[in-house]
């Protein structure tokens, strides 16, 4: 069974469950999931989990992404996209000063009403679901955070941004809300997720370059490993003697462990050792070198499983 992230470069008109099904397909493996739902009309980078690694999904969805949209002043949809029904049009009478003011002032955090074509839940219902019932419900705002907005393009009535969000974030809803604060309804013309953490759309693979891979046997040359996704944390490794209670998913005991130096003290040729304190989280490795998990430092050095990939 393959083990590891695939950088997949999702293409227009699948959806992220698509990805999946297809690229069950070309590895003729069954465990395989996506970290985060694309809508079919977006495209870029959608991180693949295969074997093991998929249990990384709900970690890498967490973290922060980034997209460039393309925002169309004077349309309000009922999708908040160009792909739905119209409900409204107005002029634009607001200048390219006023509109990059705007925009630009979305950065931050701000309360974000989601779109009712969405996949969240209500009362245990997806949005969409009753969307498609032709059913509004009111939706409660949630606080999300856009950690930067870099205005590309301005050509009223459409608009080019990238931003960089947290999790949860709609960008149609940004859209949308822009229109609102524009005076004249704003809805999405365009999305293309350029990097999700460190997951950036220039190393990413189509599925039908997945499949040539696949066919010319170089396939294993792009599969992230999972540990490589937490080069941020420091290592340890798990003497021979703790193995067995490391396999088995108990703590580990400072004698049973060495530490590594910090990356950035071994780059700079220092010996000196990572500071270690309780809460701080942990690549653990056997002691061949095998990544087996995430480990949490708990009292007297004792490491405690947070994410076992065994």
């Amino acid at each position: 069974m393959i083990s590891g992230i695939l950088n997949i470069k999702k293409e227009a008109g699948f959806t992220s469950h698509d990805v999946v099904a297809k690229l069950r397909g070309i590895v003729h493996q069954k465990k395989i999931g996506h970290t985060g739902t694309l809508d079919p009309d977006a495209t870029g980078v959608l991180p693949v989990c295969l074997g093991k690694a998929t249990k990384l999904c709900d970690i890498i969805g967490d973290w922060d992404k980034t997209y460039e949209a393309v925002l169309l002043l004077g349309k309000e949809t009922d999708t908040e996209d160009t792909s739905g029904k119209i409900l409204g049009e107005k002029e634009v009478t607001v200048t390219e000063e006023e509109i990059q003011n705007i925009i630009l002032s979305f950065q931050g955090t701000y309360d974000q009403i989601p779109p009712m074509y969405s996949a969240k839940k209500v009362n245990g219902k997806k949005l969409y679901e009753l969307a498609r019932q032709g059913i509004v419900i009111e939706r409660k705002p949630c606080p999300v955070t856009l950690s930067s907005i870099h205005i590309k393009k301005i050509e009223l009535p459409y608009v080019t941004f990238e931003v960089t969000c947290s999790k949860g974030t709609y960008i149609r809803s940004l859209c949308r809300d822009i229109g609102v604060k524009a005076g004249c309804g704003g809805c999405m013309a365009g999305l293309i997720r350029t990097r999700v953490s460190s997951f950036r759309i220039e190393e990413g693979f189509t599925l039908s370059e997945i499949e040539e891979m696949r066919d010319r046997d170089t396939l294993s040359e792009h599969i992230i490993p999972v540990d490589k996704v937490f080069l941020h944390l420091p290592a340890v490794f798990v003497k021979e003697k703790g193995e067995k209670l490391l396999y088995n998913g108990n703590p580990i005991a400072v004698d049973l462990y060495e530490k590594e130096p910090s990356a950035e003290r071994q780059n700079a040729n220092e010996k000196q050792e990572y500071i270690y304190t309780v809460g701080d989280r942990v690549r653990v490795y056997d002691s061949h070198y095998n990544f087996i998990g995430i480990y949490q430092l708990q009292e007297n050095q004792v490491l405690k499983p947070y994410k076992l990939f065994l």
